[in-house]
């Protein structure tokens, strides 16, 4: 592709004026040391952190239902926080951007250096755009109170802070993606979301009374609170394990399931051997993993689904009696106070996971149409993204031809057709394999969502080969 003519180019083209005024994150000029990555990811940790503490000034009520409420988890965001719309915002961009990119709508070529900062220019002023948009229709959908109380200098005000909350994160993930730090902001937040929801689901002191008495939230609290305060253990027991409507330990211990089954699929790959021609004599592999895409579908899943409960629960509190708003979604209180809508009803109930098998037993239609749902969408996700991030057969046999490398026995021009019968089948059935653990951790009840999981241990692994490197590379870790 070329940077002269076609009308993707002119697209980019008309970005430049505005890279001047988008914030960025320059290169560094030398290797960052460990330790000195080690801190700017501290840093960033903490500032995403205290983000999620600092409530959000001029709202009136925070109460009122919450579209966002199924997937904040796993968006890394807080409720009338700063980080309100969490990476929702940035993660959607990619999402477009690429996808726009990888249908040829936008030329672009990755291997032009002007191109290549010109598409991340576009991904950042979409970002800022879509998160003045999610955070004006926030503010203008009751979210934080009646817009009339509220007043105009309020509602802007909210729509500003949210704007430079989302010009945060999109700093912070530069500047671990640029080599300060390790790995990227957005991986990071996710799974620091989960980690946090499952200590907490697990050790949380809070008391709570829903008709059974007073109660602790955590698991293991209540575990303990009821072996010592119940005279009948074995009863005690079954309600520490099964306990409705909150965390139990059965939910705990699908959790661990979870995590020890998707580090074990983790190992799964194959290793094609590979020579160099300049060097006679030296050989490697290349390594696809059954996870090649690792945990990409799973994440453009959720910000597909997340998108689309918002759009149907907005509409729905206004057009509530249009029978294509209810085809889209029918929502209902949760109840007990917590301000929640649930979907009971429409596409967004059908793709809503069904919480244990009680649930599958009494609809097994939705519990099919959710499977077949995850499964497809994975899968269709982890088969497009190859293509889009240059990670396909076609991509990865020019890398090695590049770096003059060669599989052994084969021609360089037969290297893709020798590629074509691995990748595009680890893509699709890896995207599969991760569906169904998803789905799977959902059925059995984990803490945090199958999707949460799922990223959790996916990123954590992630951070781990990370680690790793490093200490190979530098002989020891605190180097």
């Amino acid at each position: 592709m070329s940077t002269k003519g076609g009308g993707g180019v002119r697209f980019l083209t008309l970005i430049k004026p505005f890279m001047a005024f988008l914030p960025d994150v320059e290169q560094p000029t030398r290797k960052i040391p460990f330790r000195e990555k080690v801190m700017w990811t501290a840093i960033t940790l903490f500032i995403f952190l205290v983000c999620c503490q600092i409530p959000l000034y001029g709202i009136k009520s925070s109460e009122s239902s919450d579209p966002f409420y199924w997937s904040r988890v796993i968006l890394a965001s807080n409720r009338g926080t700063l980080m309100e719309l969490g990476i929702g915002p940035i993660v959607t961009s990619g999402l477009v951007m690429q996808l726009l990119a990888g249908a040829k709508i936008i030329e672009v070529d990755q291997g032009i250096k002007e191109d290549r900062a010109l598409f991340s220019g576009v991904q950042k002023l979409f970002g800022i755009i879509i998160t003045i948009g999610q955070g004006s229709a926030y503010v203008f959908s009751g979210m934080y109170g009646d817009v009339r109380d509220l007043g105009a200098g309020n509602a802007l005000l909210i729509v500003i802070q949210l704007g430079f909350a989302g010009i945060i994160v999109l700093v912070l993930d530069e500047l671990l993606q640029k080599g300060y730090g390790l790995g990227s902001g957005i991986s990071l937040f996710i799974a620091t979301n989960i980690c946090e929801t499952i200590v907490w689901k697990a050790l949380s002191p809070t008391t709570i009374n829903i008709g059974r008495g007073t109660e602790f939230e955590g698991a293991l609290i209540a575990l303990a609170h009821l072996l010592i305060t119940k005279t009948d253990k074995v009863r005690a027991l079954k309600e520490a394990f099964y306990r409705q409507n909150l965390p139990n330990v059965t939910n705990l211990l699908a959790t661990v399931l979870v995590f020890m089954i998707v580090i074990y699929f983790q190992g799964f790959r194959v290793n094609i051997p590979v020579k160099n021609l300049r060097q006679r004599g030296q050989a490697g592999s290349y390594p696809i993993k059954l996870f090649y895409t690792s945990n990409i579908p799973i994440i453009l899943q959720t910000a597909l689904v997340s998108n689309l409960y918002f759009v149907s629960q907005l509409l729905y509190k206004r057009f509530s009696r249009n029978i294509f708003v209810n085809l889209l979604g029918v929502w209902h209180d949760a109840g007990r106070g917590s301000g929640q809508s649930i979907p009971v009803g429409g596409l967004a109930y059908y793709i809503s996971p069904p919480y244990n098998f009680a649930e599958i037993a009494a609809d097994p239609i939705h519990a099919i149409v959710y499977l077949v749902f995850i499964l497809t969408t994975c899968a269709l996700f982890s088969k497009t993204w190859i293509e889009v991030s240059g990670s396909s057969s076609r991509d990865v046999a020019k890398q090695l031809q590049s770096q003059q490398m060669t599989i052994p026995g084969h021609r360089s021009h037969e290297m893709k057709k020798t590629l074509d019968r691995y990748i595009p089948t680890a893509a699709a059935f890896g995207g599969l394999c991760i569906g169904a653990l998803s789905v799977f951790a959902d059925f059995m009840g984990a803490i945090g969502s199958g999707t949460g999981i799922l990223l959790a241990v996916t990123i954590i692994y992630q951070y781990f080969e990370i680690f790793t490197k490093e200490k190979a590379e530098l002989g020891s870790i605190f180097f």
